[in-house]
């Protein structure tokens, strides 16, 4: 059983009682329906059909969250739209920068208390979000912060959407630093495993795919969704005929280890999980990213890397290496960067294509879950001195 975090009840209220809430979902909000259903919601409302266009054309084609922004609708339907179509679903709890303010990360609030992380991230040439898809995560992976926290709840279609639309509006605002002013990427790589909420996750792909004003007009292959390999959420990804980029955590070649650093590997093997993202490949021509977390003394041996090298030569795949971000107190560390460069080489020497992921973000807790997890645990030694004082 998954033991829910202590929350505390108001951000306000530090010497509060701390309380365990239920997890639940969030009210409906517009980016959980389809653009039919907005006008069907609009007009139970007693508001003209049309006012569903004018609404997903500020949110979506004009990334405006705000109702009281919208003054093209008049004020008495923005108070009944509001609780309707428009509740706040996102509460910022931090907002850091880095890296010059190309990097920017948000910890945010659910209704129910759930926390979640997003991140905004810049480049010459593009501007990419990383979402959440889970409060918390149900993997375990015992090197990831978030996999240590547990699995809260889902998100929502809507609380998905919209931390992808707040970023967009930062983007857009010229606040990221020497990039475009437009979001250009998507990847659901945050809190989270992305197939474990497969109807949501995908209902979000598409909300952001569509042409605006229906959703934010992205292109699907500028959309990667990440998994550590749930195999028949895999293969039902395959039956959907996407074009977003699947990026399998793999993070070790032989089931000996990936067992440890993955349990979902003791029902899915490392066989059957390559040959589910190999199809996958096959199907959309989109060539899998294989993700691996190098771990100093853990997984960066030569021969792993010469391993890797024998599975993947000749497939449509490419290896993104990913120098570990330790999080406090964790026993895992990054590998020396000597022997990040002779993985790298091993893996070149196979014919497979590798690169070395930029680290970003270290200064302000940029691993996934690690401000989560750091906002979790002054709540709990807050309730636990609050507790001492009432004893």
């Amino acid at each position: 059983m998954t033991i829910l975090p202590v929350i505390p009840i108001s951000p306000d209220q530090p010497d509060a009682v701390q309380t365990r809430r239920r997890p639940s979902m969030p009210p409906r909000h517009l980016a959980d329906l389809d653009l039919a259903a907005r006008r069907a919601a609009v007009t139970e409302l007693g508001e003209p059909a049309f006012r569903a266009k004018q609404l997903s054309t500020h949110y979506f084609g004009r990334l405006v969250r705000d109702i009281d922004e919208m003054t093209d609708l008049p004020a008495a339907s923005r108070a009944r739209l509001t609780d309707d179509l428009l509740p706040t679903l996102l509460t910022p709890m931090r907002e850091l920068a880095c890296d010059d303010g190309a990097t920017r990360k948000t910890l945010w609030r659910l209704h129910d208390g759930a926390l979640v992380e997003s991140v905004l991230m810049g480049y010459p040439d593009r501007v990419t979000a990383c979402v959440s898809s889970q409060a918390g995560c149900g993997m375990a992976c015992p090197f990831c912060a978030t996999g240590q926290q547990g699995l809260t709840r889902n998100l929502s279609i809507a609380e998905i959407v919209d931390q992808v639309v707040y970023l967009a509006g930062v983007a857009a605002s010229g606040a990221v630093t020497g990039s475009p002013p437009r979001l250009s990427r998507v990847v659901f790589m945050g809190m989270g495993e992305p197939l474990a909420n497969y109807p949501r996750v995908l209902a979000a792909v598409r909300r952001l795919t569509a042409p605006a004003p229906e959703g934010l007009g992205l292109s699907q292959r500028h959309i990667t969704v990440s998994t550590v390999g749930l195999v028949p959420a895999m293969r039902r990804l395959i039956a959907e005929q996407l074009n977003v980029t699947l990026a399998l955590s793999l993070h070790a070649p032989d089931d000996d280890l990936r067992d440890e650093l993955v349990p979902v590997n003791q029902r899915w093997k490392v066989a059957e999980v390559l040959d589910a993202a190999f199809d996958y490949a096959a199907q959309s021509g989109r060539r899998i990213s294989i993700e691996y977390a190098l771990i100093r003394d853990v997984n960066d041996q030569p021969w792993r890397a010469d391993l890797l090298g024998k599975l993947l030569r000749g497939k449509l795949a490419h290896v993104n290496l990913i120098p570990l971000n330790p999080t406090p107190g964790s026993k895992w560390d990054a590998s020396p960067k000597p022997v990040e460069r002779e993985f790298v080489h091993r893996l070149r020497a196979a014919g497979v294509a590798t690169t070395v992921r930029d680290t970003r973000g270290r200064e302000i807790d940029g691993a996934c879950g690690q401000l989560a997890a750091g906002e979790l645990s002054e709540a709990s030694a807050g309730g636990a001195a609050d507790a001492e004082v009432a004893q």
